[in-house]
């Protein structure tokens, strides 16, 4: 990816600790405008308390933070104003309408949102701003806080779990209204627990574990590392050594419906299974848990 002049998000040295406890250690990171840029880690591995310092919630121990240019605890009027924010932990006051904190928003920001973009975000999350929050099941919040956060079309878009809670279809939804918000030259960093809401979406991904910026890579060189498993049923069995491949691993096999684990790929077991008339074949798609374990075996292996 092209290295812009002012980096959309960038942090240099950043530490975070609470009392003996070190959440964060050293974070550098670069993210580009325009840039969907996934931030991945188990949970405490830091990713909320790297949005929180971003937004300037917390204080930093040690290091520096700074969006589109302006340092985020020497300006932070200034960077959130140019940012929109969804939180891991939505909180909405229960008595108001959605429209009603929409217009909250809108004050606090100083300008009213595009009534026609305001429309169409509302129309593509089928949202009903007369209904008041407290009223709203968990998806429908959720819905409340992507409009709430995208309404202003901010040049940084900041989302903890942006799809939390949500169906498949809107979650398609809101990684539709992401990619043309990028498209826009808009930044989006999010911090996620599904595999198909990075794979869909992002360009680059960064890997955090323990604190620890552990790797920053494309998106599809991390879903090479992945370890996928598929059921194959044969019209008979194949042979026993039909899958010694490498990266392929035969787990088990009933008559003639065989399971393998794969790494790197599933290209080349394809093509192997290809070589035997097939009756039937599914795939797991591993989760996000599944490819960053993967991943740190590897590394921790390198």
């Amino acid at each position: 990816m092209a290295q812009h002049a002012t980096a959309a998000i960038e942090t240099e040295g950043l530490i975070k600790d609470y009392g003996s406890i070190r959440a964060l250690d050293g974070l550098n990171l670069r993210v580009e405008p325009g840039e969907i840029f996934g931030f991945l880690g188990p949970n405490g591995a830091g990713k909320s308390t790297t949005i929180r310092l971003l937004l300037d919630f917390i204080r930093p121990t040690a290091g520096h933070a700074r969006i589109l240019g302006q340092d985020c605890q020497h300006h932070p009027e200034q960077v959130r104003a140019q940012t929109g924010y969804l939180p891991g932990d939505l909180r909405l006051y229960d008595n108001l309408r959605g429209r009603e904190h929409v217009a909250l928003l809108a004050g606090l920001r100083g300008r009213r949102p595009d009534a026609a973009y305001l429309r169409r975000l509302t129309e593509a999350l089928d949202l009903d701003l007369e209904r008041q929050a407290g009223a709203l099941s968990k998806g429908n919040r959720q819905k409340l806080g992507v409009l709430l956060a995208l309404m202003a079309r901010p040049p940084v878009l900041i989302l903890d779990e942006p799809t939390s809670g949500l169906d498949p279809i809107v979650q398609h939804t809101v990684w539709r209204l992401l990619r043309e918000e990028a498209e826009r030259g808009v930044t989006v960093f999010f911090s996620s627990h599904v595999i198909s809401e990075v794979e869909h979406t992002c360009s680059r991904v960064g890997i955090l574990r323990a604190g620890k910026l552990v790797a920053v890579e494309p998106v599809a060189a991390l879903l090479g590392r992945a370890l996928h498993r598929l059921e194959v049923t044969f019209a008979a069995p194949p042979p026993p050594s039909a899958f010694a491949l490498p990266g392929v691993r035969e787990l088990r096999r009933e008559h003639a419906t065989v399971w393998l684990e794969t790494a790197g790929g599933i290209d080349a077991t394809l093509k192997a299974v290809a070589g035997f008339p097939v009756v039937d074949l599914r795939t797991e798609q591993p989760s996000l848990e599944d490819v960053l374990l993967t991943y740190y075996r590897q590394e921790a292996a390198v």
